[in-house]
């Protein structure tokens, strides 16, 4: 139990069997036309670009910091591919990378500007990146000229609506990205960087760390993740949506991390926790639309269902529950031997 995957665990495992509860045929697979389909593949799929998020989320909160300006970066990135997918020929290969290859690099520069802030100009990492989150969905939407642009490209779509080998190709996205970033963090002397200057960062820089540097990579790095995201929600329905893509989903994200067993204190992370919390968040959205919950309190029920599960995972909470049982077992034995 004092396992920081255990009560994700049990949190994801429970919400899984409320659903079985409610639908017997939850946890069923068919397959047509070759593909893989059912709850369990549709919760993997949806929750695709959440999980990059969350993991670019996990890597900037560990350095101490927050990032407001994710769910703006997916709606940029998605609008500029839309865009130039429309320009062009939607079936042309040579269109779809220029297209997905200057979103990045609007992701890059988002990343690269709040990492600057935080990193070079000091500013916190709340106020930095909330500039991009208001003035980014400004950007997303002067791109599409305020509408909802929609586009036609096979290959393009493929990327968030696509199947390879029966299953949702974003669900080898995330589980490439997944592999790359824990490779990164846990075989190589990067993951060791990263907490150390969410632990300290003057005490890292004294030891020779670059600091600074650190932190303006996971900024760049979270935001190449969201951008990538932008592609999966976009792609999905080939459209994109200035104002509505993404929102919310720096919120769902900093859920995610902090469900996963990871604190907002920085230093110490743990990414299969994240992508737990991520399935948590995606499993329990599912849950309240398929259980018939009222479209005005499904956010009240989410707050609820998040509210618990930290408070189970709170040390401070469970330590005044822990403290109220050693006094009634003294008092027990003292009844007794009296």
């Amino acid at each position: 139990m004092k396992n920081k995957l255990f009560w994700p665990l049990v949190t994801l495992a429970v919400l899984l069997l409320a659903n079985l509860i409610h639908n017997h045929d939850f946890f069923s697979i068919t397959i047509q036309d070759g593909h893989l389909f059912g709850s369990l593949i549709d919760i993997l799929n949806r929750a695709a670009p959440l999980v990059l998020i969350s993991i670019g989320m996990t890597f900037v909160i560990a350095t101490k910091g927050i990032d407001l300006s994710v769910g703006s970066v997916v709606s940029i990135t998605g609008a500029m591919a839309c865009l130039i997918i429309s320009k062009g020929d939607g079936s042309s290969m040579s269109v779809l990378f220029t297209a997905l290859g200057i979103s990045l690099l609007l992701a890059l520069a988002a990343g690269a500007w709040n990492g600057l802030l935080v990193s070079l100009l000091g500013i916190q990492p709340i106020v930095a990146t909330l500039i991009l989150m208001v003035a980014g969905r400004g950007v997303a939407q002067l791109i599409t000229d305020g509408q909802i642009l929609t586009i036609s490209s096979k290959p393009y779509s493929f990327i968030g609506a696509g199947y390879l080998f029966g299953l949702p190709f974003s669900i080898y996205i995330i589980a490439f990205f997944f592999i790359i970033a824990s490779v990164l963090t846990r075989k190589t002397a990067v993951g060791l960087f990263i907490e150390s200057v969410g632990t300290n960062p003057t005490a890292s820089r004294l030891a020779g760390i670059r600091s600074g540097l650190i932190i303006f990579i996971v900024y760049v790095l979270c935001s190449f993740l969201s951008g990538i995201s932008g592609f999966i929600l976009s792609s999905n329905v080939s459209s994109a949506d200035g104002n509505n893509a993404g929102l919310w989903y720096e919120l769902d994200a900093i859920l995610a991390v902090v469900i996963g067993g990871n604190s907002l204190n920085g230093g110490r992370f743990y990414l299969s926790g994240t992508i737990v919390g991520a399935l948590i968040i995606q499993t329990l959205t599912t849950s309240i639309y398929s259980m018939g919950v009222p479209p005005e309190v499904t956010l009240v029920v989410k707050s609820v269902v998040v509210l618990v599960v930290c408070l189970i995972q709170s040390e401070a909470f469970g330590s005044v529950f822990a403290a109220r049982r050693r006094k009634r077992d003294k008092a027990a034995k003292q009844g007794v031997s009296a």
